[in-house]
C-alpha cells in the first residue's frame, strides 16, 4: 500500500497523518520492521496503532509497559493451578499412562501474554508497544530478541516460532533514552505537536459540530498556550476534550466570558505549577493573540 492510500485510508477512519508519517508507516510496513514513535504524551501516538487495527482489519495487541516489566507479564507464564490439579488428578490414577512431566508443561498450560500472543495469530495482529521508556532496560533484552527473529525460547517447552509477523508499533514518551540497538531495529519517527493547520483539521475532522470560527479560536488558543513555559504542553487530546468542554457549555466565542474561559482551563492544564502560570488575565491575552 502506497503512503498516499495509508494516508487517505487513515483520514477516513478518523486519523489525520502528516505526510512524514505516513510515509514512515509505508517504509515500515514494507521492511517488515517495527516502527518507533517517539515524542510528548498525548499526541496521537496510541491512537495510531488503533487506526492501523481498523484499517488492516486485524486484532490489535497492546502491551502497557511499566517499571519492573518482566518475562511472566509479557511472552508467557505457565498455568500453576491448572498443573497442580493435571499431578493431583494423576497421582489417584491407579495406571498412571501419562508423561506427566511432560504433559504439564505443553500447550495446554501455557499462558500467553502479548509478545507471545502477538506472533501465534494466524493473522498479523497490531501489536502495541505502549510507553516503552517506562519499562526498565532490562526489558528491551527480552523485546530484542523477538522483535529479531520472531520467536520466544521457552526452557521446559523449546522455541516458538512465529506464524505470522506483527505490525509492530512502539511509542515512547521520551522520559528516557532508549537503548541504541532498539532505534536500530526500528524505522523511527518523531511525533511533534501538529502545526496549527493540521490541528484545525483533526478539530474539524473530530467535532464537525463545532461552528468553524469557535474552532479556528479553540485551535489558536492551544497553539498560543504551548508557547508558555508549562511542565506538561498539552496535547492533540486535550485540545479535544477542551473544545467538547467549551462545546458543551454553549460558548460561541472564547471571548464571551473570561472567568468561564479560565475555568475550562482544567482540560488544558494538568500541573498546579501549569494552573498558577496561567491566570485568568493571561488567558484572556492568549485568546486575543
Amino acid at each position: 500500500m502506497q503512503w498516499q492510500n495509508i494516508k487517505k485510508y487513515l483520514y477516513d477512519l478518523d486519523y489525520i497523518a502528516s505526510d512524514e508519517l505516513a510515509m514512515s508507516i509505508h517504509i515500515a510496513s514494507s521492511l517488515g520492521r517495527p516502527l518507533l514513535l517517539e515524542g510528548e504524551a498525548g499526541i496521537g501516538k496510541t491512537a495510531l496503532a488503533i487506526a492501523l487495527s481498523k484499517l488492516y482489519e486485524t486484532s490489535l495487541i497492546r502491551l502497557q509497559c511499566y517499571e519492573g516489566l518482566d518475562s511472566t507479564s509479557t511472552i508467557y507464564e505457565w498455568n500453576y493451578q491448572k498443573q497442580l490439579l493435571a499431578i493431583r488428578s494423576n497421582e489417584t490414577k491407579s495406571n498412571n499412562e501419562i508423561d506427566i512431566d511432560n504433559y504439564i508443561f505443553s500447550r495446554d498450560f501455557l499462558l500467553e501474554r502479548p509478545l507471545l500472543k502477538a506472533i501465534t495469530q494466524k493473522k498479523s495482529p497490531v501489536l502495541l508497544i505502549d510507553e516503552i521508556d517506562r519499562a526498565d532496560e532490562e526489558f528491551e533484552a527480552y523485546l530484542l530478541e523477538i522483535l529479531s527473529e520472531f520467536q520466544v525460547s521457552i526452557p521446559e517447552f523449546g522455541t516458538i516460532k512465529a506464524v505470522s509477523k506483527p505490525i509492530v508499533i512502539i511509542t515512547s514518551n521520551s522520559t528516557r533514552d532508549l537503548s541504541d540497538a532498539l532505534r536500530r531495529r526500528c524505522i523511527y519517527n518523531y511525533v511533534y505537536y501538529p502545526k496549527k493547520e493540521l490541528e484545525l483539521q483533526i478539530l474539524q475532522k473530530k467535532m464537525p459540530n463545532i461552528e468553524s470560527e469557535l474552532s479556528r479560536q479553540i485551535v489558536s488558543f492551544v497553539q498560543n498556550l504551548r508557547m508558555e513555559d508549562l511542565e506538561k504542553k498539552p496535547g492533540i487530546a486535550e485540545t479535544l476534550d477542551w473544545a467538547a468542554a467549551i462545546s458543551g457549555l454553549g460558548l460561541k466565542d472564547l471571548s464571551e466570558n473570561h472567568e468561564i474561559l479560565h475555568s475550562t482551563l482544567v482540560c488544558l492544564l494538568k500541573t498546579e505549577a501549569d494552573k498558577a502560570i496561567i491566570s485568568v488575565e493571561t488567558s484572556q491575552k492568549l485568546a486575543k493573540v
